[in-house]
């Protein structure tokens, strides 16, 4: 009744686990401030960022076309069935090094890296689409963090500004309440982002097998990875919520709802341009940038230095596990 080709069939699973993996890894990033002040239990900001990513990942779909068709050019790749594999699991490598260690990298980098190292194992550089990786990737890699620092410091000393004569436990009793509202925008803009990358890879393998026309995300990819994307961080998040919300900066609440507030403002502006950002990136930036405002030794800055060595490393490492992954892959199937 449904002609599905095995591979394709395969391509979706692996597609699923790396949501999974995402999920385990980038998810945490939403909820960890919000968990490390103590202003809710874990098991509620699971579930609340859970049905939030939900609701983001179906507010738009601009992420999911870059990932479709503006890294690589579709029409070059076209009849390449290993290729999407062979990116997922580029990815999936560097998300599980990463995860293990406990280091707060990239997983929307780690996939477009993987993307890229499969789409030249397969037809060169011409494969790739120069400009939408100059403007989608590199610039926002870049702009990204000193934005979520920029803004993480500006909302910090705005608040000073306004509650600077209030008593701090006051001040603190408040924003307990008010970083709810700010975890939940920091939830509903990494669906907004995230959750739609891999539904632009699933999107992208679709095209390629001939299963759709154009690069549009069909409702049951929208549904199927938001769900696996949840489940990973119900399983797998703590590691990275311990390092969020503990090892760069001792957080309370007034802190995660600035931390919070400056990186879903950054990640929803980048989400309606297309751009396919870090969550990772930009909520680490707002959290060094809210703590640069009490002084710069309240920042383990030895923890920045790792986070950035993840972060440099995150493309090329996944583009080469990506490439030698096609070769293998193309062995194997054929």
């Amino acid at each position: 009744m449904f002609d599905i080709p095995v591979l394709l069939a395969l391509i979706v699973l692996v597609a699923l686990v790396f949501d999974f993996t995402n999920g385990a890894h980038d998810c945490a990033n939403a909820i960890a401030t919000v968990v490390s002040t103590k202003v809710v239990t874990p098991r509620f900001a699971v579930g609340a960022a859970a049905l939030l990513n939900l609701g983001g990942a179906l507010l738009g779909t601009e992420v999911a076309k870059t990932l479709g068709s503006g890294i690589v050019l579709p029409q070059v790749v076209e009849g390449s069935h290993v290729l999407v594999l062979a990116a997922l699991v580029g990815a999936i490598a560097w998300n599980c090094i990463t995860w293990y260690f406990g280091i707060p990298s990239s997983s929307s980098h780690a996939l477009i890296g993987g993307l890229i190292g499969a789409a030249v194992a397969d037809a060169g550089f011409s494969a790739l689409n120069v400009k939408g990786i100059w403007d989608k990737v590199l610039v926002p890699l870049v702009a990204s963090p000193l934005a979520g620092y920029v803004m993480g410091f500006g909302c910090m000393w705005l608040i000073f500004w306004i509650c600077g004569r209030i008593h701090r436990r006051t001040v603190n009793a408040s924003f307990r309440r008010l970083q709810l509202v700010s975890a939940a925008f920091m939830a509903t803009s990494h669906g907004l982002n995230d959750a739609q990358k891999t539904m632009g890879i699933v999107t992208l393998a679709l095209l390629i097998f001939g299963k759709i026309d154009t690069v549009e995300v069909p409702m049951w990819v929208k549904l199927s990875c938001a769900g696996a994307m949840a489940l990973g961080t119900a399983v797998g998040g703590w590691k990275i919520v311990k390092t969020m919300g503990h090892r760069i900066f001792k957080l309370e609440p007034v802190h995660g709802f600035a931390a919070e507030s400056a990186a879903a403002m950054v990640i929803t502006g980048a989400s309606l341009m297309g751009a396919p950002v870090s969550t990772t990136h930009t909520i680490s930036a707002c959290i060094f940038g809210v703590g640069s405002t009490k002084r710069l030794s309240a920042v383990r800055w030895n923890v920045a230095a790792s986070m950035m060595t993840a972060w440099v490393l995150t493309l090329p490492a996944a583009a080469g596990i990506g490439y030698i992954s096609y070769f293998l892959l193309h062995f194997i199937w054929n």
